[in-house]
């Protein structure tokens, strides 16, 4: 990654914004949605500030001396962060970033996106949210947890997130009714010359899904990058002897 991203939460936070005009009252206008608060001059609590202006660079340098870190409207290389295109279905959100590169690329895809992702995905993700303990009261460890999820918003599954859902509250409380802890498995994916370009959906759902990957050293890092990032990872070409949960074997 050339940069990392993040969701930084603005309810009641002052955000600075400096000059006038269509671009800096387009960044006030975000600012408000997100639930910040607009000031115009540095104050304390002031982290974030948005330049929209002819000439920044000598404030974008005054406010970065300040310790803020400062976006530059249509001035990637003096900005310490960027605004993506950003899908709402809060509390889902999906943003898109080209790191500068091209605002009109990320609104290309906002736009694919936004007739992919249903309307309901806000409801789902608020569903799930307010099942948590009862999920938990019947999957007592992580692994249990992480795989009933997966199952319940797998492609075609009750909860498949692509798929508008009239009630996904009954549709948890039915998927749970099913009880019953998974049991531990383990797959085997072999890498081809192709890399990570080959591997299916089921492969990569696997990845997705990894408890402990095992893998040896010729294995490419653009495959291990799509393993989800608190899977446990060992260097190897057996499978630790007690080892629990979805375990995935890499092979080249």
């Amino acid at each position: 990654m050339d940069m990392l991203p993040l969701f930084h939460r603005l309810d009641g936070q002052p955000v600075l914004v400096v000059g006038v005009g269509e671009a800096a009252d387009a960044k006030a206008r975000l600012v408000t949605e997100a639930g910040g608060t607009v000031v115009l001059d540095p104050s304390p609590g002031v982290r974030l500030a948005f330049v929209a202006m002819d000439a920044p660079e000598e404030k974008a340098a005054e406010l970065k001396a300040a310790g803020l870190l400062v976006n530059v409207v249509d001035r990637p290389e003096l900005s310490d962060f960027f605004v993506p295109a950003i899908v709402d279905r809060s509390p889902v959100v999906a943003a898109i970033g080209t790191g500068g590169a091209s605002a009109s690329l990320s609104k290309a895809l906002k736009e694919r996106l936004e007739v992919w992702l249903p309307a309901t995905l806000g409801p789902l993700a608020t569903a799930i949210r307010q099942a948590r303990q009862a999920v938990g009261a019947v999957h007592r460890d992580v692994p249990a947890r992480r795989e009933f999820w997966a199952r319940v918003l797998a492609p075609g599954a009750a909860l498949d997130p692509l798929v508008p859902q009239s009630d996904p509250a009954a549709a948890i409380v039915e998927a749970l009714a099913g009880g019953g802890a998974p049991a531990d498995s383990l797959d085997e994916i072999v890498i081809g010359p192709d890399g990570a370009d080959a591997l299916t959906l089921r492969q990569l759902r696997l990845l997705a899904q990894a408890d402990l990957v095992v893998h040896s050293g010729g294995v490419p890092a653009e495959v291990l990058a799509l393993v989800r990032r608190d899977a446990a990872r060992q260097v190897g070409t057996e499978v630790p002897e007690g080892s629990t949960g979805r375990v995935v074997l890499l092979r080249t």
